[in-house]
């Protein structure tokens, strides 16, 4: 049976002078004190909207990066550009409570990064009920953190009426279409942590028609074939013997662009030397998968095909492309895979794009979410 979806926003009969406590995911990458991309926030803003322009008064909760000392302060100035918005370097306490105080009628307030609270990882219960103190309701419109366990994604909404921010319900709503598939299917999983994604892989070989491994995890299949992977990023897990080696539905690059002594080259799986390195999939290893994404009429891809953050983006690029060429409903997710189809100004040509790495991962294998179940379901 599917979980029922969380109350919307919108079924709400009360707005003007209602403080909103809303929970969003506005780790945005921000580089010399500037957010270089604003995907997230963007996507939060119709919630946001929607409630101040009918007299609310919104404050946001938001952790940016991993660094607790982080600021939320840069997002300020991508903010101030659609909403009346003030920040306050605090989180709990006299500042934040004065700031609220002082809020008028279709406001914004936005706080410091709740992660600089130690009761917000620690998931503490007193954290949760001094925010909830502040508010009259609480949003959640945070999905990209919604399989964290922390204070403000699933313990605070145990202390106000809650209910989903719109783009909250969209993911969950798009992502259940991942779930069954219209066949052909094709699934196409990149990034690394083997260890963490092995569930996830033995679950969809069995849903989707054609599985393609890629990023730092094909080199765990590498590996466990018994192809030379020299200084490769592998897991901890080791795959020999492993059934999905064997699988003819699961497919793997059959060409690999490498580093080592002899340079950045392209090289077949089985020439992979001890001194290498690899960082990308071969381009006409793309080829080879072509098809499966022509004739596909759902395609699920979570994750670069490449060492995307070094500078091989190639792969995973292409790939976009190809996607983006198809006639296929695509959902796709994940940090690096979201930037490179931003670069290419190919957003509009995917199905779904989801906010989410992780969340949408955990998602997908266990179809819940700590934060989802949290939630007030519609009765």
């Amino acid at each position: 049976m599917t979980q029922k979806l969380p109350r919307s926003v919108d079924m709400l009969d009360t707005f003007y002078g209602v403080r909103f406590i809303m929970r969003v995911a506005f780790d945005v990458p921000i580089v010399d004190g500037k957010v270089t991309n604003d995907f997230r926030i963007q996507r939060a803003l119709p919630t946001i909207l929607y409630l101040i322009e009918k007299g609310a008064r919104v404050v946001l909760l938001t952790h940016v990066g991993r660094d607790p000392h982080n600021s939320t302060k840069p997002i300020l100035s991508v903010l101030e550009q659609y909403v009346p918005v003030r920040y306050v370097d605090a989180v709990v306490g006299e500042k934040v409570e004065g700031a609220i105080m002082h809020m008028k009628e279709g406001t914004v307030l936005l706080l410091e990064n709740v992660r600089s609270e130690a009761g917000e990882e620690a998931n503490d219960d007193d954290f949760a009920r001094t925010i909830a103190s502040y508010g009259n309701f609480y949003v959640n419109e945070a999905f990209a953190v919604a399989h964290r366990n922390h204070s403000t994604v699933v313990t605070l909404p145990k202390y106000l009426p809650n209910f989903a921010g719109f783009d909250f319900l969209h993911e969950i709503t798009e992502l259940r279409k991942a779930l069954t598939p219209a066949h052909p299917s094709l699934f196409i999983l990149g990034g690394a942590k083997f260890e963490t994604k092995a569930p996830l892989i033995a679950q969809y070989v069995n849903q989707y028609s054609t599985t393609f491994v890629g990023g730092a995890l094909a080199n765990d299949f590498f590996k466990g074939k018994g192809y030379e992977v020299g200084s490769s990023l592998t897991s901890s897990v080791s795959l020999v013997g492993n059934p999905l080696l064997e699988k003819d539905t699961v497919l793997t690059p059959t060409e690999v662009v490498v580093d080592g002594e002899s340079g950045v080259r392209t090289v077949p799986v089985n020439e992979v030397g001890s001194g290498d390195k690899i960082f990308d999939v071969g381009l006409s290893a793309l080829e080879s998968l072509r098809p499966h994404i022509e004739s596909a009429k759902t395609i699920l891809w979570n994750g670069p095909l490449g060492n995307y953050e070094a500078g091989f983006d190639a792969g995973t690029k292409k790939c976009a492309e190809y996607i983006a060429e198809s006639n296929a409903f695509s959902i796709v997710g994940g940090g690096d895979t979201v930037a490179a189809i931003e670069s290419l100004g190919l957003m509009d040509s995917f199905g779904f794009v989801s906010t989410g790495g992780g969340a949408m991962l955990d998602f997908l294998e266990k179809g819940t979410l700590p934060a989802l179940e949290a939630l007030t379901p519609r009765s």
